[in-house]
């Protein structure tokens, strides 16, 4: 079992010019302490059902960027990006980018996006559900495209490329590993079939998650695809901290399901939950398997 540190809030400390040291801190603690994989979320206000939508927030990509130069090992990603951000052919580009320049360390975390307000707010063209995983389909597609020797055009309903040129090529191999986040069972899962190299689900609790494991499983079939080649990750609810014992219960129960990777998020300053998950939590984790 793998544990993830998902950096989601900028708020701790307050001062904005602590940000970048913090984040450094931050990363090289839990990439010293154990921790496989490091994520952001890709929101440019913060989620209003969390926290205000003013509190800070920094570019997914920019932020990832700079963490690939102050960490070695640990898996980087966004969880997950929103489709209607970034271009598809640019996201292809950005993703590439990131991992050439991490040794190979980059993931694509994607999915549906859905917060209207930063998407008004900024800018962002607004589209019906359906659309949006119409569009996350074709981007699927076309980064898969432009990750392989297919340099030619792309022809799709939303998106319309002449060339799928991308050169330097990924050094992660075959390719960037794709993750599809969210657990909507009649076209996420669907799409996690078709594409993605693993999935990302909530922890809901083990009799949910199961249940959506085996839609999973069933898409997997009618796909024809290979259900235990696809990796299963889930971000968890259960504090490591406070609540460790309940922590280690839950992974325990979400490894017999075939959950590999456990993502965490911190509760207090970064730094010290970091340092507090690697001291008390990660050595359990090797038990488990």
């Amino acid at each position: 079992m793998r544990i993830g540190l998902h950096y989601w809030s900028f708020t701790v400390p307050a001062e904005p010019e602590l940000i970048a040291p913090t984040l450094t801190r931050t990363a090289r603690a839990a990439e010293d302490g154990g921790f496989a994989s490091f994520t952001v979320m890709d929101h440019f206000f913060q989620m209003e059902a969390v926290a205000p939508a003013e509190e800070p927030m920094l570019e997914a990509y920019t932020t990832l960027g700079f963490v690939a130069g102050q960490t070695e090992r640990m898996t980087l990603g966004v969880l997950v990006t929103g489709v209607m951000y970034r271009h598809p052919g640019l996201l292809a580009k950005i993703v590439t980018t990131l991992d050439v320049l991490s040794a190979g360390r980059a993931r694509l975390g994607i999915g549906a996006s859905w917060y209207e307000r930063e998407q008004r707010g900024l800018g962002v063209p607004v589209v019906p559900v359906g659309e949006r995983f119409e569009r996350l389909e074709e981007t699927l597609q076309i980064c898969l495209q432009m990750w392989s020797e297919d340099n030619g055009p792309y022809e799709g309903r939303h998106y319309r490329l002449t060339e799928t040129l991308c050169v330097p090529a990924p050094l992660g191999r075959p390719r960037p590993s794709i993750m599809i986040g969210g657990g909507g069972e009649k076209k996420t899962l669907l799409l996690v079939a078709r594409y993605a190299d693993a999935c990302n689900l909530f922890d809901t609790g083990v009799d949910e998650v199961r249940r959506k494991l085996d839609v999973l499983r069933d898409h997997c079939a009618a796909e024809g695809r290979d259900y235990d080649s696809i990796e299963k990750t889930l971000v968890m609810r259960v504090s490591p901290v406070d609540e460790p014992d309940a922590f280690l219960t839950a992974v325990r129960d979400y490894a017999a399901l075939g959950v590999t990777e456990v993502q965490v998020t911190p509760d207090r300053h970064p730094v010290e939950f970091a340092e507090r998950v690697s001291e008390r939590i990660v050595p359990k984790l090797a038990e488990i398997g």
